[in-house]
């Protein structure tokens, strides 16, 4: 029998081809697919994540009320953005509002400052500057004021740029809402679609767990850090309206950022106490009171965090966290949950190798080996 080597040659060539062509199709599908993708990609996830960290509260109303999950999907869209943009616009309303008062005080001269306390010198490192720059608001203010006009133009410029920057984040976010109130009304087909594709990329084994790995991580981040944050914020910001702080909704915002970016709140609580003691019209045992409050709310998270984050996973809790860290240092607050989610699943992938064991050989064909050797 003889083989045709022209023959093959080129059959082999055409397969060679063939191969070629289509990797390189498949390389530019999947590249214009990207670039198509590509401005939606933020907004998608974050709806992905919403969407992901809200479905438990959406399957208990969908029980709870009997609706059809077209309505309780925007039942959930609805709210959010009225428990969202409801206290924006009035806290940005009267922050406007105070601002058009200070510059109408100003204009009509009605502002006056008093002279500083002589102890003010004393003040380590910047006691002089201090006492300097008061004295001299005090001597002439419209002068000091108009001596600071080029810092205060740069600062009015970084405020319109941060109150532009928020309020675009803000309409991100609804639209990130809107998209996860949509994925949840069709949770059950895109929960098992994406059950396939963890199934089609890592086995009918893995699959499954990893995906719910996925799930519950992004659950407990949601939770875990930014659910923490969101009570600790809202437990100073009783705190500081009940201790009659100036913009105790502001501060309350500021407990939830840096919460988030996992910052201590006593950042915020110890100038909170410094205040009540200093400036506050509360008697010794009101401060008191306000001072053990604010100390147990500014270290609550280090009781939340620890109950809520890595709950339900079998991922260990430092994994989580660390994931969580490292992503958000990386790529923002959406490294959170998906610095926590490769984390977590390099783990458990990990894990599995790790505990990966041979499998036994055969008692049967031992005894046939056993058996030929012997005879």
């Amino acid at each position: 029998m003889t083989i045709d080597t022209d023959a093959a040659r080129k059959f082999l060539s055409r397969d060679f081809m063939d191969f070629c062509i289509r990797l390189g199709l498949t390389f530019v599908v999947i590249v214009a697919c990207v670039r198509v993708f590509a401005p939606f990609m933020p907004i998608m996830i974050w709806g992905i994540i919403l969407s992901i960290s809200l479905y438990p509260m959406f399957m208990y109303l969908c029980r709870r009320l009997g609706w059809g999950s077209g309505k309780v999907a925007t039942l959930i869209v609805v709210l959010g953005i009225l428990l969202l943009g409801v206290p924006t616009v009035m806290l940005g309303s009267s922050f406007a509002t105070h601002i058009f008062d200070v510059i109408g005080n100003f204009d009509a001269q009605t502002v006056t400052i008093e002279l500083p306390d002589p102890s003010v010198k004393e003040w380590p490192i910047v006691g002089e500057r201090v006492y300097a720059a008061w004295s001299a608001a005090h001597t002439d203010l419209p002068g000091y004021i108009e001596s600071l006009q080029p810092q205060l133009g740069n600062f009015s410029k970084s405020a319109l740029q941060a109150a532009a920057s928020t309020a675009g984040t803000l309409f991100f976010f609804f639209g990130a809402l809107i998209i996860a109130g949509i994925m949840m009304a069709y949770g059950e087909s895109g929960t098992a679609a994406m059950a396939r594709i963890f199934s089609r990329m890592v086995g009918e084994q893995r699959g499954p767990g990893l995906h719910t790995i996925t799930t519950l991580t992004v659950r407990s981040v949601a939770t875990g850090v930014v659910g923490v944050a969101f009570i600790q914020a809202l437990l100073l910001g009783v705190g500081f309206m009940l201790a009659g702080i100036p913009a105790a909704g502001l501060l309350a915002l500021v407990v939830l950022v840096i919460g988030i970016l996992q910052l201590p709140a006593l950042i915020v609580s110890i100038p909170a106490i410094a205040y009540v003691w200093g400036m506050g019209d509360g008697g010794t045992i009101v401060n008191v009171a306000l001072t053990v409050y604010f100390i147990v709310a500014g270290f609550a998270d280090n009781v939340l965090k620890p109950m809520l984050l890595g709950r339900g996973v079998s991922v260990p809790m430092p994994v989580v966290l660390i994931g969580a860290l490292g992503g958000m240092m990386g790529a923002g607050i959406v490294g959170l949950f998906v610095g926590a989610v490769i984390l977590s699943v390099g783990y458990e992938l990990f894990m599995d190798w790790v505990d990966e064991t041979a499998p036994a050989p055969d008692a049967s064909e031992d005894s046939g080996d056993t058996a030929d050797v012997s005879g």
